[in-house]
């Protein structure tokens, strides 16, 4: 046959038949699945059953035999763990697609438990358990985004023990589902709802105790990456104490419980008013403790003769001012008084030795020249050399020797 053109087009019944002959292709394969809506009429030979993905919105219609169902142990119900073999059938009548089982088995604890370790060390090798990813939650959030089942007890205790602690405190609840087939989906939902309100600083998922398939949804990989992904703090308190979720592993902060939740999500207000008092008290102490010690130490300044009497060292500084003054003055006087006795035996000898002093005494210096050039001095007349004549004239306050028969030369 040939190819459908907008021509030519194949009938519904072409199109339904060739995609059963390909579905019938297929053969038998293995499903796992969380079982909901559960049918099995009373006188049908066929029960139905929907099967669905634990980690996405997907599911498919499986048919069985009634007395297949029946005969089930343990009985299925609602939210439990299955693998089915079936085959793919496709219906040409209503064009829908669904399994038919021939053999359901149900996901055993054991094998539960190994498949949860399976993930818990493909998450711990990607690093979403390590201590450093995890962040601190506010000290005193202004709202608490609380993810719990409707009217629990996880509600109530998470709910009263926050408020006994702090009244002021206001929640956000969003209910979901806590086990079965929708937990994960609608968590998943509360979850995005609550990280993208910007008042809600913190998120609780709280949920009581439970068997280990009842907590399965909290080991879901969907939920542990989409909780490592938030935006807030997010606090875990599934269960009781010995129950270990991965999600205990994955959040932000481990609570043992629902009331451990309430009590570590928010402050008591009666710890951290006597915590203020108690401070209030060590300021005071430590402020009255200072003043006293700078008292005492303004008290021993005070005592000091150099401020007990301030006066004093000042009068004997102008004292010791007054003395080297004086002692200044004296020195000064002194070398004053020497210079000018130096000065005077100086102004002395110079009178002495200067020419006035010889003239005054009656003497006079002659000096002449001989024939040959050399100068002499006159010593006495008796000096004179033949041919020589000597005259001595007063001039000018000095003394003029006049040789003839040489050159004049002047006394003084």
């Amino acid at each position: 046959m040939s190819a459908p053109t907008a021509e030519e087009p194949w009938p519904v019944r072409t199109v339904a038949r060739k995609i059963a002959d390909w579905v019938h292709k297929l053969g038998t394969v293995w499903v796992e699945g969380q079982v909901t809506q559960i049918s099995a009429r009373p006188g049908t030979g066929t029960a139905f059953l929907t099967l669905r993905d634990p980690a996405a919105d997907v599911s498919m219609t499986v048919t069985c035999s009634t007395q297949m169902l029946r005969e089930h142990e343990p009985p299925l119900s609602d939210g439990a763990r299955v693998v089915v073999h079936a085959k793919p059938t496709f219906y040409l009548n209503r064009g829908s697609l669904s399994l038919r089982a021939d053999e359901i088995r149900a996901v055993g604890i054991g094998e539960l438990l190994a498949r949860i370790e399976r993930l818990r060390r493909l998450l711990a090798a990607e690093g979403m358990f390590d201590p450093r990813r995890k962040r601190r939650p506010p000290f005193l959030p202004s709202k608490v985004g609380l993810i719990t089942g409707r009217a629990s007890a996880a509600e109530r205790d998470v709910l009263a023990n926050a408020s006994a602690r702090w009244p002021a405190v206001r929640f956000r609840v969003e209910n979901v589902a806590v086990q079965g087939a929708l937990a994960v989906p609608q968590i998943l939902d509360a979850l995005r709802v609550l990280d993208r309100d910007p008042e809600v600083e913190v998120i609780v998922i709280a949920r009581g105790g439970g068997s280990v398939e009842d907590l399965l949804p909290f080991s879901d990989e969907a939920l542990c990456r989409a909780v490592s992904d938030c935006r807030t703090p997010v606090l875990s308190a599934i269960g009781h104490e010995p129950d270990t979720p991965l999600l205990d592993h994955v959040a932000d902060l481990r609570c043992s419980t629902p009331t451990d939740a309430g009590k570590r999500v928010v402050p008591d207000v009666a710890e951290e008013s006597a915590r203020v008092r108690q401070l209030r008290d060590r300021a005071r102490r430590a402020l009255h403790g200072w003043v006293d010690r700078e008292v005492r130490l303004l008290s021993q300044l005070r005592s000091r003769p150099v401020l007990a009497d301030p006066i004093t060292p000042l009068v004997r500084r102008a004292e010791q001012v007054d003395s080297l003054l004086e002692r200044g003055r004296r020195a000064l006087l002194a070398r004053l008084a020497q210079e000018r006795a130096a000065l005077d035996a100086t102004k002395a000898r110079l009178t002495t030795l200067g020419p006035a002093a010889t003239l005054a005494r009656g003497y006079a210096v002659v000096q002449h020249t001989d024939a040959d050039g050399t100068p002499r001095v006159l010593r006495s007349i008796e000096d004179v050399t033949e041919g020589v004549e000597v005259r001595i004239r007063l001039a000018d306050g000095a003394l003029h020797a006049v040789v003839t028969g040489g050159r004049e030369g002047e006394g003084g």
